[in-house]
């Protein structure tokens, strides 16, 4: 989300309200990008990510919502895809943007806060969620479905990769799958297709952290 009118120059949240996550930080997403390498930027797509791509379960228009650095977005656009990755951290942009540059990979990056986009004024056929759903606490989530509600298009697919409360040695904002189900009811237009274990690789897990892969589709 760009900075508007009239927010003060010294606000790190650009003027919006920053999430649970940044509370308990202190700090905006930005500041991990800056500081970095951010904890959850391993250089490389997350490998449950790949494996979705190599069952080709991308199509059409794809939005990645916090793409972060870009690799997620990177590998999905190398299927021949169109993707836009929009996040609210301008250096993680910048730095995405660079890559493609480098990597002469057609990806559109837009800075958008992941609770209004409507404002993308777009549709999609896929949404990407990597590592994003759990770092909102009971409170935000419904913002965050409903605003993913008005960006997929029906019988489109949301992949949502996040940290489970399932096993030792649980990411940050561990999510227990009721929470996921309780999220995307039928009745706010969702149905939940699977949900999955998996692993997410963090620079703090060996092995990575517990998680769950959810397959979700609109209705």
């Amino acid at each position: 989300m760009t900075e508007q009118s009239g927010t003060p120059a010294d606000d790190p949240f650009g003027g919006r309200r920053p999430t649970s996550h940044e509370r308990m930080a202190g700090r905006p997403w930005d500041a991990s990008y800056r500081d970095g390498p951010a904890p959850w930027d391993i250089g490389q797509p997350q490998p449950a990510i790949a494996h979705l791509a190599s069952k080709g379960a991308f199509s059409g228009a794809v939005l990645d919502a916090g793409c972060g650095t870009g690799e997620n977005a990177f590998l999905v656009a190398s299927l021949g895809l169109s993707v836009l990755g929009v996040d609210v951290a301008e250096t993680a942009l910048e730095m995405a943007r660079e890559k493609a540059r480098d990597r002469g990979i057609t990806v559109e990056f837009v800075a958008e806060d992941v609770f209004h986009l409507e404002r993308l004024g777009r549709r999609f056929d896929t949404v990407l969620d990597c590592g994003l759903f759990h770092t909102f606490d009971e409170n935000e989530r419904p913002g965050y479905v409903a605003s993913l509600a008005s960006v997929t298009k029906q019988d489109g697919t949301v992949y949502m990769l996040c940290f489970s409360d399932d096993g030792p040695d649980t990411g940050p904002h561990p999510i227990r799958k009721d929470e996921l189900i309780a999220a995307f009811s039928a009745d706010n237009g969702w149905n939940v297709v699977s949900i999955e274990p998996e692993r997410i690789q963090t620079r703090f897990h060996a092995h990575g952290a517990p998680g769950w892969l959810a397959t979700i589709k609109r209705i």
